[in-house]
């Protein structure tokens, strides 16, 4: 058991023997009277409920060293994280990419025969149009105060 005790450090994965259980965890021993504690949140992969659904008194498990407090001497171990990772599902990218509205505007006015158009010349043609509907209206109203004088 003295090499098992080497074994003991901070990440490796060992071997132990439950020896009690808890609401909480079960006490898991190590050899050469070293314990540590598995959180029931450490047991398994899913949710654990009932920690004696799981794990009985002399159930040889393998464990990992979470973290070791040399002041408590307490020993932190996971159950879960000594086995092999669970495979996660792949996700399926089912969204259908959707078009933004200018793209749409433009894919139908191509599909139409007119050619898509550019968005700054447009505005400029706009602003031209303003300005020219608003020079006329500045022009008018200036005749008229005029004639009143």
């Amino acid at each position: 058991m003295s090499e098992q005790l080497e074994q003991i450090t901070v990440g490796s994965i060992v071997e132990g023997k439950v020896v009690r259980i808890k609401d909480f965890g079960a006490i898991v021993a190590l050899g050469d009277g070293k314990q540590g504690l598995v959180h029931i949140s450490e047991v398994a992969n899913s949710y654990v409920k009932d920690i004696n659904e799981h794990l009985k008194v002399n159930d040889v498990v393998k464990v990992k060293v979470l973290s070791i407090d040399e002041q408590t001497k307490r020993i932190s171990l996971s159950i879960r994280a000594a086995l092999p990772k669970p495979e996660t599902p792949q996700r399926q990218n089912n969204y259908k990419q959707r078009d933004s509205k200018p793209n749409y505007e433009n894919k139908n006015r191509e599909i139409h025969g007119q050619s898509a158009p550019n968005p700054l010349s447009d505005f400029e043609e706009k602003m031209k149009e303003f300005l020219k509907q608003s020079n006329e209206k500045q022009a008018g109203l200036n005749k008229r105060a005029n004639k009143r004088q």
